[in-house]
């Protein structure tokens, strides 16, 4: 198994990268807030997941351990695979997708695409309580008991604010006010949109 990457970039795309490892080039694939993360220069190192099957073996990169964490998380939730799980860190960065499955927001993980109703429903299920087991993050916890922060997110996406904006900006205000009330989360959020 290949836990780690390090040597030089060679190649970099949006879904993968290629690494020289003493001579050895590996093609990696990547979720794009992996790619957002890769510094500018020659030198990387990235955490890897690799995958085995009958027809394929991949091998996934990740900048950060947690996100890698999320990716093996979401592999183990029946119908997600590895495309599915690499589109979702794509989509969402993996504390948003640990926000959502430890509050509960079937609405965010939905917005993902190839997620319906069901499998959002799933992957917050099977992985509600070992999220955060997974992520050492106190703030997942403080932010998911706040009952008013899902109207706070409904009422500013009906007043025409898009779902990830308002979320960022909710959970930013949370984290620094965990007993703010619906309206207060709105009023700041208003003034931060």
């Amino acid at each position: 198994m290949i836990a780690q990457l390090q040597g030089k970039l060679v190649e970099k795309n949006m879904t993968d990268v290629v690494i020289d490892c003493g001579g050895v080039g590996y093609l990696v694939e990547i979720s794009l807030h992996t790619y957002s993360l890769i510094p500018e220069g020659e030198l990387i190192k990235l955490f890897t997941y690799q995958l085995i099957r009958e027809d394929a073996h991949r091998l996934f990169g990740f900048i950060e351990k947690t996100e890698r964490e999320v990716f093996k998380l979401l592999l183990s939730v029946s119908g997600i695979g590895a495309n599915t799980a690499r589109t979702m860190l794509s989509s969402l960065d993996p504390n948003q997708i640990a926000q959502a499955i430890a509050s509960g927001d079937v609405k965010t993980i939905q917005s993902v695409k190839g997620i319906g109703a069901k499998g959002a429903q799933r992957v917050i299920l099977d992985l509600k309580d070992k999220i955060l087991q997974v992520l050492d993050n106190p703030q997942l916890t403080v932010v998911a008991s706040n009952t008013g922060r899902d109207e706070a997110l409904s009422a500013l996406e009906t007043l025409g604010y898009m779902r990830k904006q308002a979320q960022k900006v909710v959970d930013k205000i949370l984290s620094s006010q965990p007993d703010a009330s619906t309206e207060q989360l709105i009023k700041q959020a208003l003034k931060q949109l």
